[in-house]
């Protein structure tokens, strides 16, 4: 696991995650059209000094053969070359989450980011950690993604939805605050770095929920036709989920 520290001064710092940025196949997650989403970039990039690609912004796990995520990687970013060359801008910190876990290994990219601005600590992970399966059998989770992408190749979409739904419910994450695995574990992360706001992905739910004296926040998807991201600055202490731009 690598931790990436950083300072800056004041910071306004936008979030995105989970956009699955595949081939462009029957399988695609992504939902935009890549001009609809370009738009939505140049948005982001206008208003906010940083923005944060955190984790499975590429969809490298649903080849039609397994262990194909470099291949699918290299698929993916031929795919969206305009977003692609976009990501590459100093503006954009990248972290890695599950499905794009291979760019740990081709790009070196963290799993968690720590940043200090205007004497607030903050912690970014995308969380595929709290998942029981990932931590102690990954090879399970990942199959059960490349075996869910041929559900959806066989027209079988009450399955794969069924399928979907359970996937989610291991993930532990609900909107009531005190019945969220998710972001208990969360937080025992930030309180592990000493981060006073942990912001994560992975859940694919967008949430702002307060735990005393720490912030967790989630900054939903971008897949399948979403603009869902967090707007965070520092110096104002003013931290937003938006489902809209």
């Amino acid at each position: 696991m690598r931790v990436v520290p950083s300072e800056e001064d004041s910071l306004r710092i936008a979030v995105i995650s989970d956009l699955h940025l595949g081939r462009r196949d029957t399988v695609d997650h992504f939902g935009h059209e890549d001009s609809s989403f370009l738009r939505f970039l140049c948005f982001l990039e206008s208003e906010f000094e940083r923005i944060v690609l955190l984790g499975d912004i590429y969809e490298t796990l649903t080849s039609r053969a397994p262990y194909q995520q470099v291949a699918e990687l290299a698929a993916a970013r031929a795919a969206h070359p305009e977003i692609v060359r976009r990501f590459s801008s100093p503006k954009y910190q990248y972290i890695h989450g599950n499905h794009d876990l291979i760019t740990a290994r081709t790009e070196a990219a963290p799993e968690q980011w720590v940043l200090e601005a205007d004497g607030v600590r903050l912690l970014f992970t995308h969380g595929h950690a709290h998942d029981w399966i990932i931590r102690r059998a990954r090879f399970i989770s990942e199959w059960g993604v490349w075996l869910g992408a041929w559900l959806r190749r066989g027209g079988m979409h009450c399955v794969f939805r069924a399928f979907d739904q359970w996937d989610a419910a291991l993930r532990g994450a609900e909107e009531d605050p005190t019945r969220c695995t998710f972001q208990r574990w969360a937080l025992s992360r930030a309180h592990e770095h000493q981060a006073d706001v942990v912001v994560t992905g992975h859940t694919h739910l967008g949430t702002r929920a307060e735990h005393g004296d720490r912030l967790f926040l989630n900054s939903g998807t971008c897949s399948e036709g979403n603009f869902s991201f967090l707007a965070l600055d520092t110096q104002r202490g003013q931290y937003s989920l938006h489902q809209r731009w």
